[in-house]
């Protein structure tokens, strides 16, 4: 009887273990918009003014990962792995999913970096840190 209680208390504590570890899972909705309804039409209308090339990606990458800080917390791969974002929760988003990549406009990533991430650890960055030009080269570089 002894052993048969053990069994059913460590199963009830692993069951205990999944659920604390999946409440603090990296990203619970990668695909959930994170620009407000009320302002998501208009972010999705935004396109992007700078043109894309070889020089707007180098531009765009030393901003990410100087300036811009946004290697910090989404990491140098975009994974959302940077050394800020780990006690971050929500976690950073990850700027690799393709599915993300996918389902999220310029125009809604512009309204994020310029207004922050309403529940996240994401915070405004223009006018502070950067520029709506520095912005827009950003975003080109996520997109790579």
């Amino acid at each position: 009887m002894n052993s048969l209680y053990m069994r059913y208390l460590s199963f009830a504590l692993l069951c205990g273990l999944v659920i604390v570890a999946m409440a603090n899972a990296a990203e619970r909705d990668p695909l959930k918009p994170r620009v407000p309804e009320g302002d998501r039409a208009a972010a999705q209308k935004m396109k992007n003014p700078v043109a894309a090339s070889a020089d707007t990606l180098a531009k765009g990458k030393a901003l990410y990962e100087g300036k811009g800080a946004c290697i910090k917390c989404h990491g140098p791969s975009g994974a959302g792995d940077g050394p800020f974002g780990k006690n971050l929760k929500p976690s950073p988003r990850s700027l690799t999913n393709g599915e993300w990549q996918k389902s999220r406009t310029d125009g809604e990533l512009f309204w994020i970096i310029k207004n922050g991430s309403p529940g996240t650890g994401m915070v405004s960055l223009i006018p502070s840190d950067i520029n709506e030009d520095e912005a827009w080269h950003i975003i080109h570089y996520v997109r790579t």
